[in-house]
């Protein structure tokens, strides 16, 4: 395939990348300056088969395997919260669950999501919280998206993310993760850090906090 080098992070926007891994699909791109892994633009698959492909996923807020798997998010997140904190659960999918367990723990919760709930007008609001479950690597601009969830954010608010981490690359070769063609842009630790300095910078400190293989919190101030 072509050059690998010198192609734009769609995390950090900076332009010193190199092939990371390439299969017989994709190629992965690792950015030096953030670490994102990224598949580059021209290998994304098409809006109609993303759309298609995220309508077999049958999540549904009944069902109570679902439920567990985004307790990893939602008990450590709701820990934080104050009594009765404004969400927004970002890319809430065809079946939104994790707002409804927000809600029934007394919070109120927006939901946004471009394919199943395309209120752009909830991006402008200011939240106490914003949750990303399994939404981070789907993104094509991350940075973009970052920065302006972090802006919705209200000081002392908490950004929820679950996306599964990079460990290191000879395991990427053969992660699970990346078989997922709407999989594109993967996280490490490291990428965290990058971000939070990141966000940092923008003028509200940021700090994060690990708490499991595939949950981080950050918060704003």
């Amino acid at each position: 395939m072509s050059n690998f080098q010198n192609h734009t992070c769609p995390l950090c926007s900076q332009s010193n990348t190199s092939l990371y891994h390439q299969d017989k699909v994709r190629s992965y791109l690792s950015c030096e300056t953030c670490n994102l892994v990224f598949v580059p633009t021209a290998q994304h698959i098409s809006t109609s088969r993303e759309n298609a492909y995220y309508d077999l996923h049958d999540n549904q807020p009944d069902d109570s395997g679902y439920r567990d798997f985004l307790e990893r998010l939602f008990i450590p997140l709701n820990q934080r919260l104050a009594p009765n904190s404004r969400g927004l659960d970002f890319g809430s999918g065809p079946g939104p669950t994790l707002s409804i367990m927000f809600e029934e723990a007394g919070h109120s919760v927006a939901i946004y999501d471009p394919y199943y709930a395309s209120d752009i007008d909830v991006l402008s609001a200011q939240y106490d919280f914003i949750t990303m479950s399994e939404v981070i690597e789907h993104l094509a601009e991350p940075g973009k998206e970052m920065d302006r969830l972090w802006n919705c954010l209200n000081s002392g608010g908490w950004l929820g993310i679950m996306t599964k981490r990079i460990k290191d690359q000879e395991a990427f070769k053969s992660w699970h993760y990346i078989t997922d063609p709407t999989h594109i842009s993967y996280f490490s630790e490291a990428t965290f850090g990058w971000l939070l300095n990141h966000f940092s910078i923008k003028g509200a400190q940021a700090t994060l906090t690990i708490t499991g293989n595939d949950v981080v919190l950050i918060k704003k101030g």
